[in-house]
């Protein structure tokens, strides 16, 4: 017996329309869900970046290493931080005369004029500024000999220093960033110059950063340097500074104060 009702359809199975969608879906995807990390073969879209990678850079198990670039890598002290600075002669002034030798311990006095300006050597911060002459003959010699006096830690892990001074340049202080040429004060004659108007100029590894006058007065021969930026030259100190650290380290004070800056 026939019935009057048309026999129904059983509905068609959706898997395989699923299964066609699938590689669409996963194609717009982009990127993996949040708190997931990428699987191999995975790449960056334009313009996103994924731990210091650049976009476009395949990332997981299977991508290559990325090594950092040389300026973040962290310099192995005492080693130089960055070579290739601009140096500069530190002090600014026509008429000037210097001596590649010092009493008792290495270093340079820059004759010049009083109140000529004396400048950044390189880029790099200020780590110390004196701005009070307490040097006294009566002692302790050794600390205050500088009188004023400006110490800066380059870019190239030299420590630059300067003293003497009759005066210390406006918003340098320790911790100010100066660049190459940046005035740190003027030429004088305080603390125990002898009454004479030069620079003291020392070269020095950074030790302590505070205290450590007898590193900081200079520990390597800085005239073939100063010969070099007179010039215009580039002649770097940072390889025998460093080298100089490596050999000596940190040596404690001397028992005698020593002349100069």
């Amino acid at each position: 017996m026939s019935s009057r009702f048309p026999r129904r359809r059983r509905p068609r199975a959706a898997y395989p329309v699923l299964l066609l969608l699938a590689p669409v879906l996963a194609a717009g995807c982009g990127a993996p869900p949040p708190n997931r990390t990428p699987g191999a073969g995975w790449v960056a879209p334009t313009g996103m970046v994924t731990g210091g990678q650049p976009a476009g850079t395949p990332v997981g198990p299977s991508a290559p290493p990325v090594t950092p670039a040389a300026s973040t890598r962290p310099a192995a002290s005492p080693s130089p931080t960055r070579t290739g600075l601009r140096h500069v002669f530190p002090v600014r002034a026509g008429n000037v005369a210097y001596h590649p030798t010092h009493s008792a311990y290495p270093g340079t006095d820059i004759f010049a004029d009083c109140g000529e300006p004396v400048v950044a050597v390189t880029d790099g911060t200020v780590l110390e500024v004196s701005r009070v002459d307490r040097f006294d003959k009566r002692g302790p010699l050794g600390p205050y000999n500088g009188g004023l006096s400006v110490s800066l830690l380059g870019d190239d892990g030299v420590r630059y220093y300067g003293s003497h001074l009759s005066a210390i340049a406006d918003g340098i202080d320790a911790g100010t960033r100066v660049r190459a040429g940046k005035q740190l004060g003027r030429v004088g004659r305080t603390g125990n110059a002898n009454n004479v108007c030069h620079l003291h100029f020392g070269l020095s590894p950074q030790c302590s950063g505070r205290g450590d006058w007898w590193i900081r007065r200079g520990v390597v021969w800085p005239a073939r340097y100063l010969d070099s930026w007179r010039r215009g030259g580039n002649r770097e100190p940072a390889a025998e500074v460093a080298a100089w650290r490596r050999e000596h380290g940190c040596p404690k004070a001397p028992k005698s104060g020593g002349g100069g800056g």
